[in-house]
């Protein structure tokens, strides 16, 4: 395993665990209390989000590798980034955690399942590879599930310092990602990156943004059938259309070993961040103070350091 896989690997666990810190029982119980929310976006994530992809993959003219990759990121729903998002709008950010929690324990069987038949169906003709199931599952364990329990007990017997932590961890996170995200953009292959070229840019992002306005409205349009609150029509949109990216990394990279398959993850989280800021205030424009929410915690992260 290489620095970089490593690398994906620690951060990965990293936000899993910040998401456990945020966690209570009482997210649990009020999300259950209203399931139709909660159950409409799972719908959404492991049923809705991988024919959404299939149908664009198929259509695509792309390599197979990047068609993989498409189906790969269906795979990988919501994260810590969609938390952020959803907290940064003032939406339902408790429905927001149980999903990536809920999510990630699907995540056991859906990975390998999606996973392995995307690339018999793209690739089974190109390549040999194939993704390995047992180390797919121990990986899914180790990295996502073991964090975010070690997370939520720390909320659960230490909450002081878990609420005290949570707030910088947010920052945290976003920036190792965005780390993460500069290595395997910028960096050359021998260095760990994917070796992404404009002209693969160019060929990637209209199904991207394609792939990405479809998503947002599926959100919007499942909340509106279920007779949701805007909370939740916020929360449903930004939860299927930003994507946990470092998961996508573990997948491509790690397990499959073919960084042609993360190509896609990395056009995509280009611009999601922004896109989904962007529907959250259209479908509720009260939230433009959203931004100027970013620059107080910024303000506020020093002194939040020195305690």
């Amino acid at each position: 395993m290489s620095f970089v896989d490593i690398l994906i690997s620690g951060i990965l666990a990293f936000v899993m665990f910040s998401v456990g810190l945020s966690l209570t029982w009482r997210n649990f119980v009020v999300t259950f209390a209203r399931p139709r929310a909660y159950l409409g976006g799972l719908f959404l994530q492991v049923i809705i989000l991988p024919v959404l992809a299939f149908t664009i993959a198929s259509l695509a003219g792309l390599p197979p590798a990047f068609k993989v990759g498409i189906m790969i990121l269906s795979t990988c729903p919501g994260g810590t980034t969609s938390n952020f998002v959803t907290y940064l709008l003032n939406a339902n950010t408790a429905l927001s955690i149980s999903l990536t929690v809920t999510n990630s324990f699907l995540a056991l069987v859906t990975v390998p399942l999606i996973v392995s038949f995307s690339v018999d169906h793209f690739m089974g003709g190109h390549t040999t590879i194939e993704l390995p199931i047992y180390d797919t599952i121990r990986q899914i364990i180790t990295i996502i599930l073991v964090p975010t329990f070690a997370g939520l007990l720390i909320r659960r017997f230490l909450p002081t310092l878990a609420i005290n932590t949570q707030r910088p961890l947010k920052w945290i996170t976003v920036i190792m990602l965005g780390l993460l995200f500069i290595i395997k953009f910028f960096a050359g292959e021998e260095q760990g990156g994917t070796g992404i070229t404009p002209s693969e840019i160019g060929q990637i992002i209209p199904y991207s943004i394609i792939g990405n306005t479809v998503n947002l409205l599926a959100g919007f349009s499942m909340a509106s059938l279920l007779k949701l609150p805007t909370n939740d029509k916020v929360t449903m949109g930004v939860e299927v259309g930003i994507q946990n990216t470092s998961l996508a990394f573990l997948i491509g990279g790690t397990l499959l070993g073919n960084e042609d398959t993360l190509k896609p993850a990395l056009v995509y989280a280009m611009f999601t961040f922004f896109t989904a800021l962007v529907y959250g205030l259209i479908v509720k424009p009260e939230e433009w103070k959203a931004f100027k929410k970013l620059l107080i915690f910024w303000r506020k992260r020093p002194k939040l350091n020195e305690q």
